[in-house]
């Protein structure tokens, strides 16, 4: 499929005039062909009326239409053959094996979420039969399902070009939910967006589907990101990126006449708590694995372990030499862009001016946009007076934070911002200090992880990839797994409705053959 730097608005084909954008490609340090055509807001509001007018017959479209269209998608994505994965490759600097296990996670979660659209349990359906001699008040005939919550805006993530970006989890799972999307193609990934874009675009008509399901919107700079957080059609927001870029959006969100949530994540240092127990028995064992954790995919992950948490003492002190040695020996790779490169280099100058040590540098190399490994040590008071120290640096650096004893670790426990994940490193003799740590860490973060390490996401049904403020704006929910569609979803409760009018999830002979819960009782009812 040839790439031709266009935009896709609906089932057309468009060339923005606002602006001329390119590919970039970080290992070469080199453009990329085509020149796309970059749009503005005529080329958002079109796709928002699209989505709009495409809402009401998609929802109400049958189950196993909407699960096959996501089957659709991924199949045609499969399609694309090696030609996705060279692109990919070319605009992120990615390794070849990495995007091939990215694409197969994405074609996974495109088929886990057309299973979960068929099960219908997401629907919730409800049933309180009335009670017309109840006393002292009869009870009303009451009935509940979750109904989606109109078009979405999804904004492609920086670090994941296939599983985070134009059919990435925000996008399925708002799909899955009934919701036409408008996606805006990230700007490093612009060939790559495209060609999955086209997958998208197929399937919509294979299927039969209004056109507006689907749009895809290329821009240069932030306006056309505000336009169309902006567009009254648009009913929520789905974002990974920086702190700054989400809270931005927030803002515009909550200024709209009528505000809509927006589901963004944005900053996760995911501390790695080191408890004594496990330092004595595997210190060294672990510190080589924290090193590999740290540097994996060049630190460009949102669960990059960015803090480790010890208590101090002759093991900890054997962690931290054989991390720093481990670390030493690592070199400088290229990152996912030349700013994201930039913005690392910036972080770890701001981090040597705050005077934490730095314990180890990795070994340099000549490579483009790259970043070269950092380690840094503080102790807890050092920690805990200097804010800056919680602040993520995306790219292949931690800080380890050495506590005087287990009250301490406590104490900074109890001060961490939210993350997304916390990991435990424990043995047996650690589960005292484990049981004290687990009912703290349970309020800061969205995962808690024993004995591994934050970097692998499993796209499933009891993951949990959120937090609470910074690592997302909303911590009731998830952008991975299949809690994700609650994002995109609102109950409407019906009183006393005819029966001729009801919905099928709430009709009484269940013809969805859904789980409900009638009168308190789940079953197949």
């Amino acid at each position: 499929m040839k790439i031709t730097g266009e935009m896709l608005i609906g089932a057309t084909a468009v060339r923005g005039s606002d602006a001329t954008l390119r590919a970039f490609d970080p290992a070469r340090n080199a453009d990329l062909e085509p020149v796309f055509g970059g749009g503005g807001a005529a080329e958002v509001a079109r796709a928002c009326e699209l989505a709009e007018a495409a809402f009401e017959p998609y929802r109400r479209a049958p189950l196993e239409t909407r699960a096959q269209f996501l089957e659709a998608i991924a199949d045609n994505i499969v399609g694309l053959g090696d030609a996705l994965i060279e692109r990919a490759h070319a605009e992120s600097a990615l390794p070849k094996a990495r995007l091939e296990g990215e694409r197969a996670r994405t074609i996974g979660q495109l088929r886990l979420f057309a299973s979960l659209v068929r099960e219908g349990r997401w629907l919730d359906a409800t049933l309180d039969s009335a009670q017309p001699d109840r006393k002292p008040l009869p009870r009303p005939d009451l009935r509940l399902q979750k109904i989606p919550v109109g078009p979405v805006a999804v904004f492609g993530a920086s670090n994941f070009p296939l599983a985070f970006s134009v059919a990435g989890g925000d996008t399925v799972s708002a799909f899955a939910a009934g919701c036409p999307v408008v996606v805006k193609s990230h700007p490093a990934h612009l060939g790559t967006s495209e060609l999955v874009g086209r997958a998208i675009q197929k399937a919509v008509a294979d299927s039969g589907l209004p056109e507006g399901v689907f749009s895809l919107v290329v821009g240069a700079g932030n306006a056309i990101g505000e336009a169309l957080v902006a567009h009254p059609a648009i009913r929520s927001v789905g974002f990974t990126g920086s702190r700054r870029g989400g809270l931005a959006l927030l803002d515009i969100a909550s200024k709209r006449p009528e505000p809509i949530p927006v589901f963004a994540e944005m900053s996760s240092v995911n501390p790695l708590f080191a408890l004594p127990g496990a330092l004595a028995v595997r210190g060294d064992a672990l510190a080589t694995a924290f090193v590999d954790s740290v540097t994996l995919g060049v630190g460009q992950f949102c669960t990059s372990p960015g803090l480790v948490i010890a208590v101090e003492g002759p093991h900890l002190q054997e962690f931290i030499d054989a991390a720093s040695a481990a670390l030493d020996k690592k070199g400088a790779q290229t990152m996912l862009t030349a700013g994201i490169a930039a913005a690392y280099a910036d972080g770890i100058e701001q981090r040597d001016a705050t005077g934490v040590a730095r314990m180890a540098t990795g070994a340099s190399t000549d490579a483009a946009c790259s970043a070269l490994p950092a380690l840094y040590q503080a102790n807890a008071e050092q920690f805990l007076t200097t804010p800056q120290l919680q602040d993520e640096i995306f790219g292949p650096t931690s800080l380890i934070v050495v506590c005087a004893d287990e009250d301490e670790m406590i104490k900074v426990a109890r001060r961490l911002e939210g993350q997304l994940t916390a990991t435990l490193h424990l043995e047996g003799d650690d589960f005292p200090l484990a049981k004290r740590l687990i009912p703290v860490l349970e309020r800061k973060v969205g995962r808690i992880l024993a004995n591994g390490f934050p970097t692998g996401v499993e796209v499933s049904y009891a993951m949990v990839h959120g937090g609470p403020y910074p690592a997302t704006s909303d911590s009731r929910s998830t952008s991975v797994g299949a809690l994700a569609i609650e994002r995109f979803l609102r109950p409407v409760c019906y009183q006393d409705l005819p029966a001729a009018l009801l919905p099928q999830s709430l009709a009484d002979d269940n013809p969805l053959n859904l789980w409900r819960l009638r009168d308190g009782e789940l079953g197949p009812n």
